[in-house]
Order: structure tokens, then sequence, then C-alpha cells
């Protein structure tokens, strides 16, 4: 029961500010897990993807590629957005991963979006282009409900507009620049999926709510600690669960107590 505790009080804590009143606990948190060899995510790292250049933001041929994070990413979402918008700033993003998310699958399809971005750079009113790793950004892509391989497509206008989110999950083998020019050039959301559920990035429920992160938070920390931590703190629940229900015969001398303490009902002294 410790543990529940623990989690559902550091959850919101990790989701805050670096300089909340309450770093101490979160703290306290991070040497938890660090017990199971696990170690809290940076909201803030980030690498870029591969041969695409430095980590915050990269130049592909002469078009900027945006490095997205959890610290970051809504900021530069809606940077090129304009207060009296009526016409959606599209933004592509890919989702992609390392040896962790992705096992080591997703560098072709990388290597056919720097292409793309950098023809991007010689098409006319093409879309804003942004990249995020699972793996530097756990919480996020938990957050989203993504799945490494995917492409996502914003349509961003000043809020509270809604934000339409369109994905599609890509051929890991088969993907090349000129599959994703295709999407562009034939409108690419006739072939993408509408998220409109309770994960949708800026007007699901979820985070409407500020539950999101923390969501992603607790996700994080399911996949974090191994199974036999996990197995271990359902074994001790249970166990204390059984015991209360096993042994009844616990509670007979305080029950006793409480009513020889009580006493005898007035007018029926002998």
């Amino acid at each position: 029961m410790r543990f529940t505790a623990s989690a559902i009080l550091a959850l919101p804590l990790l989701a805050a500010a670096a300089d909340s009143p309450f770093e101490e606990y979160k703290a306290k948190f991070q040497n938890f897990l660090s017990s199971f060899g696990a170690a809290p995510p940076s909201p803030s790292t980030q690498e870029a993807p591969a041969d695409a250049g430095a980590a915050g933001s990269a130049t592909v041929g002469a078009k900027n590629m945006e490095i997205l994070t959890l610290d970051n990413w809504k900021d530069t979402l809606y940077s090129p957005v304009k207060p009296d918008a009526t016409t959606p700033e599209e933004w592509w993003v890919l989702i992609s991963g390392r040896n962790k998310t992705c096992f080591g699958h997703c560098l072709k399809v990388e290597e056919a979006f720097n292409e793309t971005v950098a023809k991007f750079a010689t098409i006319p009113n093409s879309p804003h282009v942004a990249y995020l790793n699972c793996d530097d950004q756990p919480v996020l892509c938990n957050a989203w409900s993504a799945t490494t391989g995917a492409l996502w497509i914003f349509e961003m206008l000043p809020p509270p507009a809604p934000v339409d989110v369109y994905w599609k999950r890509l051929n890991l083998t088969t993907t090349t620049a000129q599959t994703l020019l295709d999407f562009h050039a034939q409108d690419a959301k006739k072939n993408f999926h509408l998220i409109d559920g309770y994960f949708h990035p800026v007007d699901g429920l979820l985070a409407k709510n500020g539950l999101a992160v923390p969501l992603g938070y607790f996700f994080w920390v399911l996949n974090a600690i191994p199974s036999w931590g996990m197995m271990l703190v359902v074994s001790f629940i249970s166990r204390a669960m059984m015991n209360r229900r096993m042994d009844p015969a616990a509670n007979r001398p305080a029950n006793a107590a409480a009513a020889a303490a009580r006493g005898a009902p007035p007018g029926d002294a002998r």
C-alpha cells in the first residue's frame, strides 16, 4: 500500500515545474524509482533524428525541423499561428524511437522523413515539420498514446478553436521520401485516422483537465518498474487483504472490551 500512495502523490508532482515547492517529494520519488534501476526522463531532453543536426531544432536543407519535448511541444505547434487566423497551420510530426521503443527499426522512416523535409523547402506552402523521439520523451508519447513509426498531422488554429489531429502508421520497411510526398500531393488526411478520443493532445478530456501528463508518467512508471517489482507489490497487497479476511478472531477481544465498557443497560441491575 505504501507504493500505491507514493505513486498517486508523486505523479502530479512530476508534472509540475522544476521550481515547485514540492521538489523534495519529486526527489524522493526519483530515489524510489532508482531502486528499481529506473530514472525519470527529462522533460526537455531530445535528440534530433539521424543525420538531421543537433537537438532542439534541426535544419534539413533550408527547412527547419522542430524537436518536440514535454516542455515545448504546445508552444512550438502554436508558434506560427496568428491570433486572428482562420486557415489552420499544418504540422507534420514524425513519432519515432530508437532501441527501447522502436527496436531499432525506425531508421529508414527517419531517413525518408529527412529527405522529405529537404524537399519541402522547395515546395510553397508546405507543412511545418517536427520530430518526437519516444526514447527521449516517453511521458509525452504516453500522454498522447502515440506509437513509434507513425506520422501525425496537426491543423493548428488559435485557441480556443478546436485542433484537428490525424495519424497514420508508416510501413517501417517500404516508406520512402516519395511515399510521404505522395501523401502531401494527395491530401494526406484522406488516408489518415482522425483522433477524437480522450487522448487528443489538445482537445481531449484528459488534456483539458490536466490529466494527460500525470497519466503519461503513470504509464511510464508501469513500464519502468520490472515485472518482479509489480508482482512483489501485488503479493504484499493480496497477503494483507487475505490476512484480514482469514483471521476475524483478531477483532473479538476489542469487541468484547468495548461491550464491557458500555456496561449493563439501565434498570437491569440485580
